[in-house]
């Protein structure tokens, strides 16, 4: 059987990334491939429980180590209960987030040691490296402005425009870096750009 892609849908807060995996579900579902939709941290019982800590607006006094080391348990989890089976399965898998947020969240706006960050990550991913990712590129400013319209948002949303730009730059430093495995998206288009461009991506790499 044929091994299964991993496309991971990333990028600023209030990009859009939710109408963009609302999109590939029925572009997909269109096409008859199967598909697993998951997300992070998440995508797991284990890890929906570590996510209700990490997102919680009462976790607040959370220190940086903490956080990254509740993300790479349930990165763990989600890696070898959900996504490597479903990857040989022959599946393809749409993940909300993934490896690249953590290097943008916690390295380059929480200052963390990057050595650190790629140890507990190597032991999460268990050598699992996605064959696309997608960045929603936004100016935080504009995410920002889109995300304090939402009824609730959670403790990562509520972070500074420093933090955020920040974020940004971390995940346009990893496109550059590896511009084999990331495409960058600018989000500040229209939907129907910014879906199509996303669709186009998508199909170049099931096809490949």
């Amino acid at each position: 059987m044929k091994q299964g892609r991993m496309i991971v849908i990333d990028g600023s807060n209030g990009a859009g990334k939710t109408t963009v995996i609302e999109a590939l579900r029925d572009h997909l579902k269109h096409q008859n491939r199967e598909a697993v939709f998951t997300r992070e941290p998440g995508g797991t019982p284990i890890g929906e429980k570590i996510r209700e800590v990490l997102l919680s607006t009462d976790t607040s006094g959370m220190a940086s180590v903490t956080e990254l080391m509740l993300f790479a348990a349930a990165r763990a989890q989600h890696v070898r209960e959900k996504i490597l089976p479903a990857l040989q399965e022959g599946k393809v898998v749409i993940s909300d987030r993934f490896d690249s947020a953590t290097l943008s969240f916690q390295h380059y706006a929480r200052g963390l040691p990057i050595g650190l960050i790629t140890t507990l990550n190597d032991l999460a991913v268990d050598g699992l490296k996605p064959d696309l990712t997608i960045i929603l590129d936004l100016d935080p400013e504009a995410g920002l402005a889109r995300v304090s319209t939402r009824d609730s948002p959670d403790r990562l949303e509520k972070e500074t425009l420093d933090f955020l730009r920040k974020a940004r730059e971390g995940y346009l430093a990893q496109a550059r870096l590896n511009p084999e495995r990331f495409i960058v998206i600018d989000a500040s288009q229209s939907v129907g750009h910014v879906l199509s461009d996303v669709l186009q991506a998508v199909d170049h790499i099931l096809e490949c």
